[in-house]
């Protein structure tokens, strides 16, 4: 009942409560952004709800010349770009994306749509309910665990979503924004990432690759 209805009214009053209180911050922010050159949004492609692709809104917090693409070399930050990064002022535009139904206030965090490529079958089941401005794994060390970790805490969450568990991983999340623990991911995380996932996913391929051997092996026989 929590999931299929309440959780979601919940989403939709508190983002359109949160975008009237928040939104003459909002602008100032983009004003702010705007001023420095480029486009105050920043969009970009994540795995949302079984699967779905939608787009992320952003606060802009890089130049526009800079490529996220580029894994040789790190990400530009503009000065105004570190503060709303560190106070987490970057995620505003996320309330759009609740009051639209892409997101939620709590899920698993809506990854770069590379990684659901490499997830295994299992893994898969972070994409069974909406993706969340926060989540488990980030209330429980965020950048401080392993890819993996962050997918089995993904995945616990996902089985055991209700309003208490909500609550504890919005009270924890501001806890870690007021105490700025937990840093943004880096290029370089982000590319370990993928590449365990990517040798995961080689190894498992693999693994299957010789049990259909081994069935057709034993069918001629």
């Amino acid at each position: 009942m929590y999931s299929l209805f309440v959780k979601r009214s919940l989403d939709v009053i508190f983002s359109l409560v949160l975008i009237v209180v928040l939104l003459p911050i909002m602008f100032i922010i983009g004003l702010i952004i705007r001023n420095d050159g480029g486009k105050a949004l920043f969009v970009q492609k994540r795995s949302g709800k079984n699967g779905k692709d939608f787009k992320l809104f952003k606060f802009r917090s890089m130049p526009e010349s800079n490529n996220v693409r580029d894994f040789k070399k790190e990400d530009e930050i503009t000065k105004f770009g570190k503060f709303i990064r560190k106070t987490s002022l970057d995620e505003l535009p996320q309330l759009f994306n609740i009051l639209k139904g892409d997101m939620s206030f709590v899920g698993p965090r809506p990854w770069i749509t590379d990684y659901s490529i490499y997830f295994t079958e299992n893994q898969k089941r972070r994409l069974e309910v909406l993706p969340g401005i926060t989540g488990l794994a980030q209330s429980s060390g965020r950048n401080n665990l392993s890819i993996k970790e962050k997918i089995n805490l993904d995945i616990k969450y996902v089985e055991n979503v209700n309003f208490k568990t909500d609550i504890y991983v919005i009270i924890k999340t501001i806890k870690s924004v007021v105490k700025k623990e937990g840093a943004i991911s880096s290029k370089l995380t982000i590319k370990n990432e993928l590449d365990e996932l990517r040798s995961q996913f080689e190894v498992m391929i693999r693994h299957n690759s010789k049990l259909i051997n081994s069935e057709v092996y034993n069918e001629q026989k």
